[in-house]
């Protein structure tokens, strides 16, 4: 089995939920413009069940952040995690949440702060984000990436990215960039 740098959340009196998997994060600054850009952020090795992948906005986004959704890469194929025709976050300020809660052909949800909001599951959902399984390509780089496009130079903002996963294979870990 693989080591992680990965831990477990904790309740109340620090004692770790395992029921969820494990989790880790990374803050990301929104850099590049006049483009779409892919901001690599956790590297996928062997196989793993993804519970869950949201970020939150640390610092307000440029006024043109539009089409953002996650992607895998393997370097020779890129498939999308969420709608790669993605959601506008222009503008958006510290404190609003983005979420993956629905299938791949789902955009990814915007939990704005704009106002006290709350997101649930629909009906058919079962829990809120939506589990998927990840699995690395032999003899390549997988990555899980965001994706945006930017008509702003320089563009503006940052995120704090979250995943909380559990291994399936021997080797399954997922690691930071």
């Amino acid at each position: 089995m693989t080591t992680s740098a990965a831990s477990f959340s904790r309740d109340a009196n620090r004692i770790p939920i395992t029921t969820d998997g494990l989790t880790l994060s990374t803050t990301k600054s929104m850099t590049g413009g006049n483009a779409t850009i892919a901001i690599p952020l956790f590297h996928i090795t062997g196989s793993v069940e993804i519970r869950g992948l949201w970020g939150v906005i640390t610092t307000d986004l440029g006024s043109a952040h539009t089409a953002a959704y996650w992607r895998l890469n393997d370097q020779t194929a890129q498939v999308a995690i969420t709608l790669a025709t993605g959601t506008t976050l222009s503008s958006k300020k510290a404190g609003s949440t983005i979420v993956k809660k629905g299938l791949a052909a789902t955009a990814l949800a915007l939990v704005d702060n704009a106002a006290g909001a709350i997101s649930e599951p629909t009906t058919l959902e079962t829990t809120f984000f939506s589990p998927f399984v990840a699995q690395k390509k032999t003899a390549a780089v997988t990555d899980i990436e965001y994706v945006y496009t930017t008509s702003q130079t320089p563009t503006t903002g940052a995120i704090q990215f979250f995943i909380r996963f559990i291994p399936l294979s021997a080797d399954g870990n997922i690691t930071v960039i």
